[in-house]
């Protein structure tokens, strides 16, 4: 499929290459070694649009189709995958599942709450209960690694009504930070592999009372919820795979210049990126056209965590003992990379989906 830019999608990509170099380069180490990025940095971010972008212009979004999207993910993910884990969560979690005015306008962030301490991959095996009590919603359990945890002002939060088991009976709820009964019970960034400067959180519900109507979509439809949601997530992860990938690359290709040595093994991982690059542009553009691209999702992101490694790592093997030293961002990029096979579904996950697509669900039986 032939991908010609639009002008205005080459627009996108411009606008936010200009923003990354000028706003998130030169701050990114000191974000990371601090933990945190400032709150005033996502304003910045929303003054452009770039976190409600693919939202409507209705609900106060940008109106981006999303292979803009994509082109935007990987640009900032490459400059920090920190940053774009949260501008992910924003937008292709927390906005595809409820699009707030306030949320794509940058007023306020969220959190997308599905994973629990013994529930991970196998998403529907949590334990977090809502009960239906005059009128309000009492939720009570816990959730792990839940990124934007800690800073979100909404959360968007996975339970099950109690009795119930598996897929059935789960539903999503909208939890604001100051609920009573709401709390954060650990916050991980710096002691973290990767990803320093995003907060990932613990977070507990303790006779946590929402109103009915908090309730999203149909009650015990959740578990359909999720995977359509992740579906999306998944899409803004592979083109954040592209972008680490392309910034080892380039870190990769100046250093080998400038040792003018190592330079024809860079060849064949620049043609990686461009595989992977095509993958998510194709998933995204699917995305546009409105056809089912759960399959191609699952491959771009699949292809993009294992290739992004494989560039990474070389990225550190040409920069010697000053690629491991930390001197030079690539051991960030290695870092960051790690995760992209982990969460919102491990590449066994995408194997699997990749699988029940091309041989339908019962090929296993």
């Amino acid at each position: 499929m032939d991908f010609q830019l639009s002008e205005a999608q080459k627009l996108v990509r411009e606008t936010a290459r200009d923003f990354v170099d000028r706003e998130i380069v030169p701050h990114v180490r000191d974000w990371e070694a601090k933990g945190e990025i400032p709150r005033s940095f996502y304003a910045k971010m929303a003054a452009l649009g770039f976190l409600g972008a693919p939202v409507p212009e209705k609900y106060g979004g940008a109106g981006m189709d999303y292979v803009s999207f994509a082109l935007l993910v990987e640009e900032i993910s490459r400059g920090s995958s920190s940053v774009r884990t949260t501008v992910s969560v924003q937008t292709s979690l927390s906005e595809t599942t409820l699009m707030l005015v306030p949320l794509a306008k940058g007023e306020k962030l969220g959190a997308w709450a599905l994973t629990e301490p013994q529930s991970g991959s196998d998403a529907a095996g949590l334990q977090t209960t809502a009960k239906l009590e005059n009128g309000e919603w009492v939720l009570n359990g816990a959730k792990r690694f839940i990124s934007n945890g800690s800073i979100a002002d909404d959360l968007f939060v996975y339970a099950r009504e109690p009795g119930s088991k598996r897929h059935e009976g789960l539903s999503c709820f909208l939890v604001p930070k100051r609920t009573k009964g709401f709390s954060v019970t650990n916050v991980e960034t710096t002691t973290k592999l990767g990803l320093r400067a995003s907060p990932t959180a613990d977070l507990a519900f303790e006779d946590c009372r929402v109103p009915e109507g908090n309730l999203i979509g149909k009650r015990g439809n959740g578990w359909e919820q999720a995977m359509r949601t992740l579906n999306s997530g998944r899409l803004g992860i592979a083109a954040g795979a592209v972008g680490v990938a392309r910034a080892a690359l380039e870190a990769a290709t100046k250093y080998a210049k400038e040792r003018k040595a190592f330079g024809r093994p860079i060849g064949s991982f620049q043609l990686l990126r461009e595989m992977i690059a095509l993958l998510t542009l194709r998933a995204a553009n699917l995305r546009d056209l409105g056809v089912d691209n759960t399959m191609e999702v699952s491959m771009a992101k699949l292809f993009g965590a294992q290739m992004a490694m494989r560039v990474t790592d070389r990225a550190i093997q040409i920069h010697g003992g000053y690629g491991f030293s930390g001197e030079f961002d690539v051991e960030r990029y290695f870092r960051d990379a790690r995760v992209l096979g982990l969460y919102e579904g491990t590449n066994e996950i995408q194997k699997l989906i990749i699988a029940d697509k091309i041989l339908g669900p019962s090929h296993g039986d």
